[in-house]
């Protein structure tokens, strides 16, 4: 897909890797909605490359439909998705004192990475499949995120784990769901990133994981990210893919 002129929905769009990718497809000349929980980010974000910032929990069905019509008002039905959104917490299955972890605490991560990306999706393509075809009979194209977690859970990743090895599964039944209506999906799992999370651990912190990595040995760039997750939009064979871009990073149990 060309992805000049095209329409497209970032979630997560108001910080780190959302907001990487939402500035490269408006640099590529999509028209980009910016979708957030953070209003203020997203705002931001859509201020500075021309875009519409809509605030969107992308668990409440509601609120993802809202922000598609917004989207939809402004640029048309976006034929490019991306589910950047997601948390991301640390507890063990048993606490110091030998108490089990909360369900909420699990239930809250798995709801947001994996229901939230799969509510987004579910929702967007039912509008993408009523457009017109374009080249080799493309309607639209998905992009989901993962983590090298899916793989390489750390202790403590239970839950983060568990929601991103979803986000995995769901990757090429969903592409073999959408054949018939011409949309792609494909997910990426990234690795260790320079986000805004990142930075607010101490600069040790930060060199030492960066260490880890086999090449190159320094924290991946949400530049990065963004380019994968626009050449998959315009590489049309790319389906149905998880692909890792983590620099050959394989995460240590801690």
């Amino acid at each position: 897909m060309n992805i000049q002129g095209q329409a497209a929905i970032v979630t997560g769009g108001g910080s780190g890797l959302g907001e990487a990718v939402a500035r490269e497809l408006a640099r590529l000349g999509a028209k980009v909605a910016v979708l957030d929980v953070n209003e203020d980010g997203a705002r931001r974000v859509a201020a500075d490359i021309g875009g519409v910032a809509v605030r969107c929990d992308i668990c409440d069905t509601a609120s993802v439909n809202a922000a598609l019509d917004a989207g939809e008002a402004a640029h048309g039905v976006a034929r490019i998705v991306m589910n950047i959104a997601g948390i991301g917490t640390a507890k063990r299955i048993l606490q110091k004192d030998g108490s089990p972890a909360p369900l909420e605490d699990f239930e809250r991560v798995v709801r947001v990475n994996l229901i939230g990306s799969y509510n987004v999706t579910r929702l967007a393509v039912a509008r993408i499949a009523k457009l017109e075809a374009m080249d080799d009979g493309e309607r639209g194209v998905v992009v989901n995120t993962a983590s090298v977690a899916a793989f390489d859970g750390q202790v403590g990743q239970e839950a983060y784990s568990a929601s991103k090895g979803g986000v995995v599964g769901m990757t090429l039944p969903l592409a073999r769901d959408l054949a018939q209506f011409g949309i792609r999906v494909c997910t990426i799992a990234p690795g260790l990133f320079a986000t805004p999370l990142m930075k607010t651990l101490p600069e040790a912190v930060q060199a030492s994981l960066a260490e880890s990595i086999p090449f190159p040995k320094r924290l991946g760039k949400p530049e990065e990210f963004a380019a994968l997750a626009a050449h998959i939009v315009s590489n049309t064979h790319l389906n149905g893919e998880v692909i890792r871009l983590d620099g050959a990073l394989r995460m240590a149990p801690r």
